[in-house]
């Protein structure tokens, strides 16, 4: 049996984030939904996470300051966005990410890609 991925979902809109709790929870993940910044780095600091999924804009902060913050403890990350065209390139382009609205299917596929790409080599 394989074991239950945590997964940390950043998101400030509530229906959004109860939504996506949902389709990831019947995904198999376990995840832990948040909305801010803040309490996204707590979590990281005091939870071990398999994968973090990010709201880009956020009411205290962008996903990229989590995404860092999980790349310094070799967690890999999904930012989604709506709003792609208000960041520089070289920013979204240190994470995989996906526009809203998102399709369940695409999301769960970018974050099998994210959690193999971070996975330590054997």
């Amino acid at each position: 049996m394989v074991a239950t991925r945590k997964l940390l979902l950043v998101e400030d809109e509530i229906e959004i984030q109860i939504l996506l709790g949902h389709i990831l929870s019947a995904e198999g993940y376990q995840v832990a939904p948040t909305g801010t910044v803040k309490s996204a780095l707590y979590l990281l600091d005091t939870r071990p996470f398999d994968i973090v999924v990010a709201d880009v804009n956020l009411p205290d902060g962008t996903g990229m300051t989590i995404g860092d913050k999980a790349a310094e403890k070799g967690i890999g990350t999904v930012i989604i966005t709506g709003y792609a065209f208000r960041f520089e390139k070289e920013d979204l382009s240190r994470f995989p990410y996906l526009l809203k609205p998102l399709r369940p299917p695409e999301l769960v596929s970018a974050i099998e890609r994210e959690i193999a790409r971070a996975a330590p080599a054997p």
